[in-house]
């Protein structure tokens, strides 16, 4: 049997990735992003209808697990996709359901 080369780092940094979106305000965060390019925190909250401390939390995970990058722009934050891999995700997610 062939030996398989792969890196541990990479795979645990995956891993934590992964874990980050498996939530399901999570993954209507990313669609949301996905659909409208760049979200301050009160549009996403008042979309999703959900408490504002809610939304920055989820927020803050994918940010820091490096799913999501902010921009103040003024008085607001503004998130967006750091890659557009992550919603291919997402959509390959979404045909597996169908």
């Amino acid at each position: 049997m062939n030996k398989v080369d792969f890196n541990l780092e990479e795979l645990e940094n995956a891993a934590e990735k992964l874990k980050a979106i498996a939530h399901p305000i999570r993954i209507a965060i990313i669609e949301m992003l996905d659909a409208n390019g760049s979200l301050c925190v009160s549009d996403i909250f008042e979309k999703l209808e959900i408490e504002q401390a809610t939304a920055s939390h989820h927020l803050n995970i994918l940010k820091n697990r490096g799913i999501l990058r902010s921009e103040r722009i003024g008085k607001k934050i503004n998130y967006s996709l750091n890659s557009e891999i992550i919603s291919e995700i997402i959509q390959c997610l979404s045909r597996c359901n169908s």
